[in-house]
């Protein structure tokens, strides 16, 4: 079973920056790609950033040229630094683990809020 842990919240003011963490427990964190998603109060779930196996990176519309997402294996740990950050940023982030064998594993933490103040 695999447990994601996510670190890194918290309350910053508008122009300010965050990193998150997610630190996953297991093997197969290197062979997994990996997502932050985020949720804001009466929204929808929604990617924020992923990043593959093989490195390979991608960011939703609204957080690119802000957002940095990055992996390191040896820590079996997944980064998304914030930058920039603005009210419309506030909501949960969870960290994504997927794992694709012979079909789609998805694992979830339990998320860590970010709060963007004006």
């Amino acid at each position: 079973q695999v447990q994601l842990v996510e670190s890194g919240g918290g309350l910053v003011q508008a122009g300010g920056s965050l990193r998150l963490s997610c630190a996953a427990s297991g093997s197969i964190f290197a062979i997994s790609d990996m997502n932050w998603y985020r949720q804001a109060p009466g929204k929808q779930r929604e990617l924020v950033a992923g990043i593959t196996s093989g490195g390979n990176t991608n960011y939703a519309d609204f957080v690119k040229g802000r957002f940095t997402i990055s992996r390191e294996n040896a820590k079996n740990t997944v980064y998304l630094q914030m930058n920039s950050l603005k009210p419309e940023d506030t909501a949960v982030y969870y960290c994504n683990l997927v794992l694709r064998l012979l079909s789609r594993k998805d694992y979830w933490g339990q998320g860590t809020q970010v709060t963007v103040s004006s």
